[in-house]
């Protein structure tokens, strides 16, 4: 997918959960629906910021990022 399409889908889970939010009733039914379009919305949201990622400037963070002492490494001097 491209990021248009998963911006598209997106912005449906989201008019789809407010329209839901509207008709909610008390049943399990539309908790559960609900809850699965909050997570389909965080899965496309997720590729969509995978889609966006420059993969040059990730190996450049990585290349020079610090090393991340542990608490370990403390005692081991």
């Amino acid at each position: 997918m491209n990021k248009h399409e998963l911006k598209k889908q997106i912005h449906h889970k989201e008019l789809q959960m407010k329209k839901l939010h509207l008709h909610q009733s008390s049943t399990d039914f539309c908790n559960q629906l609900y809850n699965s379009l909050i997570l389909e919305k965080a899965v496309l949201k997720k590729e969509l910021e995978e889609l966006e990622k420059n993969p040059f400037a990730e190996i450049i963070k990585k290349t020079f990022a610090p090393k991340k002492k542990l608490i370990c490494d403390y005692w081991n001097k």
